[in-house]
């Protein structure tokens, strides 16, 4: 058994001013990368280019990440850090800025790799600039995984591309929540909820690994009702679904995803659907079938839930998330 989560991992309110000595030991040119607006809106932007501007160290933002980031992006981004002279990269978002700041960090000390093979097999391991992380989602995890899922529109795929790149760094604070809408914050959620469900269900699952998962779908739980409700989710838990979201990650890191997340992506790319919705689709028919080969597993996942069957599995994803409508044609094409 093997537990390895390499990333300097702090969580807690004001937690970019309270490291910033953290944050400025790990480069001294900076490349942000972030989405439109939304790094803007909830301070997060803010308090990172407050503590790099009050040490003189120079940044450049590169706000152009999309939801599901692409090749182009992350070779556009790449191509700005090296122009820039940067020489580590502050992801700051959801899990599409985090891994977008990943591959573009791995793009800018290979510059001979094209973006477009990103999903390829390299013969050798690459190395990568450090990245830090701040996250303002409660979903991906992607701050304390060495994945990042990257699109490539020529091809019509996506897919977690096979280089491993842990964030040096992440800064995690629940106060980035408060100005998200309520639906983003369930999307994200049952992702994080499906990475926990899918690590303990994992073929690699071990008794070492599975204290992650078991213990945050505990502290999922205990926000459920919240994401259940039809009232906006109080600030109060803010804190603990960005935990919960981070131990999600660090469960991920250990065995991987599995079924769903795999079967989520065709959705994406087909439908549109967001990426937590085209995951929990998929998530309690993955465990029912769990049930038939290791019933003592999902058994234990629906007790830390505090569900009494798979029904209510069922039950509780349809409120959360609804249901999906795909085409036979759709069916066949995936």
């Amino acid at each position: 058994m093997r537990f390895y989560v390499p990333t300097d991992i702090y969580v807690e309110k004001d937690c970019v001013k309270n490291h910033a000595k953290d944050l400025l030991a790990i480069g001294k040119r900076a490349l942000i990368m972030t989405g439109h607006t939304s790094a803007k809106l909830n301070g997060s932007l803010n308090d990172v280019t407050e503590i790099l501007s009050a040490n003189n160290v120079p940044y450049q933002i590169f706000d152009q990440v999309e939801e599901n980031p692409s090749t182009d992006t992350v070779a556009n981004a790449a191509q700005t850090a090296r122009e820039f002279n940067a020489d580590f990269i502050i992801g700051i978002g959801g899990g599409s800025a985090i891994d977008a700041a990943k591959a573009a960090a791995l793009l800018l000390v290979n510059p001979d790799v094209n973006a477009d093979d990103l999903h390829k097999a390299q013969s050798r391991a690459l190395n990568h600039a450090p990245v830090v992380a701040v996250p303002t989602t409660c979903g991906t995890g992607s701050e304390a995984t060495p994945v990042a899922i990257i699109t490539n529109h020529k091809i019509n795929l996506k897919k977690s591309i096979p280089h491993r790149i842990f964030p040096a760094l992440a800064l995690i604070d629940g106060k980035y929540l408060a100005s998200a809408k309520k639906t983003l914050i369930v999307n994200t959620a049952v992702d994080a909820l499906a990475h926990m469900v899918e690590s303990i269900l994992n073929i690699h699952s071990n008794t070492f690994n599975r204290m992650c998962p078991e213990y945050g779908l505990k502290l999922w739980s205990e926000c459920k009702d919240a994401l259940l409700s039809d009232s906006p989710v109080d600030s109060s838990l803010y804190k603990k679904l960005m935990l919960t979201s981070t131990i999600a990650g660090m469960s991920i890191a250990q065995t991987s995803t599995a079924v769903p997340h795999g079967m989520s992506y065709d959705l994406t790319l087909g439908k549109g659907t967001p990426h937590g919705p085209a995951v929990g689709y998929f998530l309690a028919a993955y465990v029912e079938i769990c049930q038939k080969n290791v019933p003592q597993d999902v058994a234990k996942i629906l007790s830390l839930l505090q569900l009494q069957n798979v029904g209510e599995f069922y039950e509780m994803l349809r409120k959360l998330i609804g249901t999906c409508t795909v085409t036979r044609a759709m069916k066949d094409k995936f």
